[in-house]
């Protein structure tokens, strides 16, 4: 019997598990590794932070799909591979053995850019400690002498996340005042997309009286103050740090091939390009085709994975895959309000929020099993 094993819990698996729920192997040991019994869906993060969702909402029961699909849940992160044994080495010192691994683990956040960070600062992944944190950052905001919160990091997640921090803080007359400031090296929030979407939330970020940093790097966070490049220095008692997305370091030390960020490099059947008994997918994957690292490719990736893992298996031709060139980015403002780009194009208003929750919220219902079912 082969032996297939799903690394990570991330939103392409999602599919895979959906398509052996549909069609299971009989034939084929599955097992799927992750840290978490749960997913958290990303889209739905701020809204969660902004008391729109409950945290239930916002989560995909990774056991859950795994029993549904017929697959082995195992608890546990991977640290490594020995592509020689085709073996997959796990953070509790125990391997497992696979035939055929697919990896979809998401980035990491690298808490090196910053001095200081690893020890002070709340990185945003992985997120369930991102959740655990806010929530203790709601719990002692009000204990800290002069509370102020930076956020480093000015692309579509710091934007959202600093919106729906002021949006809830804003429900509490303490805490409305609390300051807010975003660092970002690029000059404007948004860096890359439609110019109308970037002067929107520039004047949303006044109007909801978050500083906006632009221009410099953070270099420096001991916990109550925040350094920039230039000599500027921020009061911040609670640091957040949503950098663009980082690599973790043990594919390349494994031998798989990697792009010069450390991303494993994968062909158009999702295939490393140096293992084809490896497929990635997701932020994890370096695309022939490059992309932004976006929710919204890992999401489109999920069916063909699941095709070309099923093809792998039966020995038979894989297909090649090609994300499409644009994409829908829905930004939600703290509010039941959200902005929208396609390509040059941009939207705003609570029609595209309510565009937006229903997308987000079909996405979670159509991947949760029904209790009992």
């Amino acid at each position: 019997m082969k032996r297939l094993v799903l690394l990570g819990g991330g939103h392409a698996h999602v599919h895979v598990l959906d398509a052996l729920r549909a069609q299971p192997r009989p034939d084929v040991e599955v097992t799927l590794l992750s840290p978490y019994p749960r997913q958290v869906y990303s889209g739905m993060l701020p809204g969660w932070i902004a008391g729109h969702y409950s945290l239930d909402e916002c989560v995909l029961p990774l056991d859950r799909l795994a029993v549904d699909a017929q697959v082995r849940f195992v608890q546990q992160k991977g640290i490594g591979l020995d592509l020689a044994a085709k073996q997959l080495q796990c953070s509790d010192g125990q391997t497992m053995d696979f035939d055929v691994i697919s990896i979809d683990t998401g980035p990491v956040t690298d808490t090196r850019m910053v001095p200081g960070a690893a020890e002070h600062a709340l990185p945003i992944r992985p997120i369930e400690r991102f959740i655990s944190g806010w929530q203790r950052w709601l719990e002692t905001l009000g204990e800290a002498g002069s509370p102020a919160i930076a956020i480093v990091g000015g692309g579509a997640a710091g934007v959202e996340l600093a919106l729906a921090m002021r949006y809830r803080l804003e429900l509490d007359r303490a805490a409305r005042h609390i300051p807010i400031h975003l660092v970002s090296s690029q000059p404007e929030p948004l860096a890359g997309m439609p110019a109308v979407l970037r002067k929107a939330v520039s004047r949303l970020l006044a109007e909801r009286r978050i500083d906006w940093l632009g221009g410099r790097r953070a270099i420096h966070y001991n916990g109550r103050t925040l350094c920039l490049s230039g000599g500027g220095r921020v009061p911040a008692t609670h640091c957040l740090l949503v950098p663009g997305a980082a690599a973790p370091v043990w594919p390349a030390t494994s031998g798989l091939a990697t792009d010069p960020s450390g991303f494993i490099t994968v062909r158009p059947t999702l295939q490393s390009t140096s293992h084809p008994y490896v497929f990635a997918a997701g932020d994890i994957a370096a695309y022939a085709d490059p992309r932004p690292k976006s929710g919204v490719f890992a999401v489109r990736a999920g069916p063909p994975l699941a095709a070309n893992l099923n093809l792998f298996l039966d020995g038979e031709p894989l297909q090649a895959w090609k994300a499409q060139r644009r994409a829908l980015y829905l930004i939600s403002t703290g509010k039941r309000h959200a902005l929208a780009a396609w390509g040059p194009f941009a939207w705003r208003g609570d029609w595209v929020w309510r565009w937006k929750d229903r997308i987000d919220r079909d996405f979670v219902k159509r991947f949760t099993p029904i209790e009992g079912g």
